[in-house]
């Protein structure tokens, strides 16, 4: 089911809009008890999807059902209109985001300790897209320690503190959580902006990071959520802005590592007081001082890249960021330039420039990429979301030293240090979509499959230790299935409200080379 604009049209739709939405949802549609309605916050929602809400109400919100107040043009109309952008254009400044936040500091006298019995290092994080709730699973006995909501539509996936204790979600409305893990409460909240891409937490703990849409800002808040300052996302002579479309840490530099939509440029921001100097442009000695230096500490340090670069993933020394290029057939739609396929390269943060292109077709998802030892050296394993197939790339020598095949493109890779095996599922084949395949990490070959007949089976996660793996049955009456990772029997099975994705306390904050980082 579709929009029809024809009979949409002569229905007064902000109207419409003002008497039935504005007061949840902002008279800008910038969100307020509910979430922004924005054409960049409604990218993903399938149009068949939006008339539903808008007729049935969301399950486990306040989301009320329209079918019977509304008639199905009127529906129709409110979907097509919140698709359209909002004129002028909504702003969200320092002063939006700084009387936003919320804070929530534990009682002095409270004992810093959980209020759990359980690992703190095995614990999961369970991010539940189908009603918007987190659910913490214990490692060891794999029971639900407690389940509470969280704002709508969490992306990016949760970051840690480095001792584990807290947890920062970032939603695609703009807002981070701070979330004590200890003791199960909210510890401050702030909007960031109005469509936010992910949060990075620097690996000292210190700060905070988040990556917008909408403004074409960069965010940078203290631990407890207090803004720092803004960035603008845009070239240095001011004529070009970018949307944001991810920060990482990169811990053994001390720095952010920016990725940008539409401009050709990798940013690193450090966060070392040491930091050197920074001089754009031309210099020609800058010992002598010849050249007019900014502060390297928390300043912005630009890579140019003959065009943009998405979905990073790094080496173990973060030196060298690996990148893929949008297909340059979608220049009309904004997603890049000129024509051709995909392509992905390698960026040295040292030189600042491209140092090799790396031989993968198709559309890469190097986001999703897992590391390990083979054969004497580091290789990069990925998932395609075009073929059905993971590429494999020797780090030292930037060539391709396999192509795995699987039942279907995938969206998610991963494994452990402890396992022989790599898992990756065929998420985005309509006919594979409930395989997971596993791949021997010695020999590169697909050797063993689980599934769940019917159902979207995606995104492992292991206990800390390896021994187990959790997948996600991703389906709105779906489950966390536990699998032995050595016998791949089923072990356990915990009902979820389509589980997106699950973290491990340890693997995050230890950097586990079989995980994302």
């Amino acid at each position: 089911m579709g929009y029809d604009l024809a009979t949409a049209q002569d229905i007064p739709a902000a109207t419409l809009y003002g008497t039935h939405c504005a007061s949840c949802h902002g008279a800008q549609r910038t969100g307020g008890m509910g979430p922004a309605l924005l054409p960049e916050s409604l990218s993903r929602l399938p149009a068949a999807d939006a008339l539903q809400v808008i007729t049935q109400g969301r399950t486990a919100t306040q989301m009320p059902a329209f079918g019977s107040t509304l008639s199905a043009a009127e529906v129709r109309a409110l979907a097509a209109f919140i698709r359209t952008p909002v004129v002028p254009a909504p702003r969200w400044a320092e002063s939006d985001i700084r009387a936003s936040r919320e804070f929530h500091p534990a009682p002095a006298n409270e004992p810093a300790a959980p209020l759990w019995q359980a690992d703190p290092m095995n614990l999961f994080v369970v991010v539940e897209g189908g009603d918007h709730h987190v659910s913490l699973v214990d490692g060891d006995r794999f029971e639900v320690i407690t389940r509470f909501a969280s704002r709508y539509a969490l992306h990016g996936g949760p970051k840690f503190s480095p001792d584990g204790r807290y947890v920062y979600f970032g939603s695609r409305d703009g807002w981070i959580t701070k979330y004590d893990l200890w003791r199960l409460a909210v510890v401050a909240e702030v909007r960031a902006g109005l469509n936010m891409r992910n949060v990075a937490v620097s690996a000292d703990g210190r700060w905070v990071m988040a990556a917008n849409y909408l403004p074409h800002t960069l965010a940078l808040f203290d631990s407890d959520l207090q803004l720092v300052r803004t960035y603008n996302a845009g070239t240095l002579d001011g004529k070009a802005s970018s949307r944001v479309s991810a920060v990482y840490d990169a811990a053994p530099r001390h720095s952010f590592v920016v990725a940008l939509k539409d401009i050709p440029e990798i940013w690193e921001i450090s966060y070392d007081p040491q930091a050197a100097p920074i001089h754009d442009g031309l210099v020609h000695d800058y010992k002598m001082g010849e050249a007019i230096a900014t502060p390297g500490y928390l300043g912005v340090r630009r890579t140019p890249l003959d065009e943009p670069l998405d979905d990073f993933f790094f080496d173990q020394s973060y030196r060298n960021v690996l990148g893929a290029t949008r297909p340059k057939d979608a220049a009309a739609t904004g997603a890049g330039t000129g024509n051709g396929a995909a392509t992905a390269q390698v960026v040295n943060l040292d030189v600042r420039r491209k140092i090799a292109d790396l031989p993968i077709a198709g559309m890469p998802h190097l986001g999703s990429g897992i590391t390990f030892a083979w054969n004497g050296t580091t290789v990069l394993a990925s998932p395609n979301l075009q073929g059905g197939a993971i590429d494999v790339i020797d780090m030292r020598t930037w060539k391709p030293v396999a192509t795995i095949p699987t039942p279907g493109p995938g969206f998610f890779m991963r494994s452990h240090e402890k396992t022989r095996y790599a898992w990756t599922d065929s998420m985005m084949s309509r006919s594979a979509k409930d395989t997971m395949t596993l791949i021997d990490k010695a020999t590169l070959q697909p050797v063993a499959t689980v599934r769940e007949p019917g159902k979207t089976l995606a995104h492992i996660e292991f206990t800390k230790d390896g021994k187990y793996a959790l997948a996600s049955v991703w389906e709105m009456d779906g489950a966390l299935i536990v699998y032995d990772a050595t016998t791949l029997k089923e072990v356990k099975r915990l009902p979820m409200s389509k589980p997106v994705g699950k973290y491990n306390v340890w693997n995050k904050i230890t950097r586990s080379e079989g995980t994302s980082h």
